[in-house]
């Protein structure tokens, strides 16, 4: 009986939480999939519906396919930097940095984390300006002018660009997250392993890795999402140009709701990035439970 009445508390407690997460994120989803099947806009007096036309309309876009490219371009540069590198570098940070300069270092990395989007953008721009940018001027002070170009001015140089510019920002706030993940193993497991003659790099591999497991599903989880839902990078950068060739599916549903007034295209593009992210998240939990069973 008491156990029922704990429960019936907890779940009263929890009420107002359920409430807003149905009011503010599960109904809006379901109305986006609801009104992706209908054609209307602002000034609509009522939706038409049109079944699947949007995502078929989706499916003959060559924006639209571009714009799902980049995305992934966007999301695999991401797992290697934000992933793979920042785990690396929390791992040099922790095993070779002297403890007096970790904390330094550690602010160092994390300080482009706390920047503005919008003024990280800003930056870069003027970082890659053709004229008088930095990096132009870099490569022609060390005899490298054929690599010189317009970086956001160029269709072939453009997103990745952009790219570049979110892992500068990136991989200092997700190697920190490592470096907490790191000092949780207990020391004894890397004893153990000098112990049995494992160095640096192979205790890296046999320790550091498998006990980072949870905390590297987790930031694959959010990197690859955040990947798909980039936008204001492409919007303060390029705005999806030039020509379309950094359009994201973030800014493409961005120009048909808001300037083509297509609302009912931009919610079929809204599904597919539900879909996309959601999927693939409950896709990486059920591995990253599995090789917990097996271990």
């Amino acid at each position: 009986m008491a156990s029922r009445m704990t429960r019936i508390r907890g779940l009263i407690w929890l009420l107002p939480a359920l409430v807003l997460l149905g009011v503010f994120v599960y109904y809006p989803i379901v109305e986006n999939v609801r009104l992706s099947f209908y054609s209307w806009n602002a000034f609509s007096p009522k939706p038409v519906f049109v079944g699947f036309d949007n995502y078929a309309t989706a499916a003959s876009d060559p924006i639209f396919w571009r714009s799902l490219r980049n995305n992934i371009a966007y999301a695999v540069v991401s797992l290697v930097f934000q992933v793979g590198c920042s785990l690396c570098l929390a791992a040099v940070l922790e095993e070779f940095v002297h403890q007096r300069l970790r904390g330094i270092l550690r602010v160092i990395y994390f300080i482009p984390a706390v920047i503005s989007i919008t003024v990280a953008g800003i930056l870069f721009s003027f970082i890659y300006n053709p004229q008088f940018g930095l990096l132009n001027r870099l490569l022609g002070a060390v005899g490298l002018e054929q690599w010189q170009h317009s970086w956001l001015g160029e269709r072939s140089t453009a997103i990745w660009s952009i790219i570049g510019m979110s892992q500068w920002q990136s991989i200092g706030y997700t190697a920190v997250l490592f470096v907490v993940a790191i000092q949780r193993i207990p020391r004894e497991l890397y004893e153990a392993a000098r112990v049995d003659g494992a160095g640096a790099v192979r205790q890296f591999f046999s320790v550091t890795i498998p006990m980072v497991r949870e905390m590297t599903t987790l930031l694959i989880i959010l990197t690859v999402a955040g990947a798909f839902l980039v936008f204001n990078e492409v919007m303060v950068m390029t705005a999806g140009g030039p020509s379309d060739s950094s359009q994201v599916l973030g800014t493409w549903l961005y120009r048909n709701a808001f300037l083509a007034d297509d609302m009912g295209y931009a919610s079929a593009i809204a599904t597919v990035i539900f879909v996309l992210t959601f999927g693939f998240a409950i896709l990486q939990i059920m591995i990253g439970r599995r090789r917990r069973v097996e271990m």
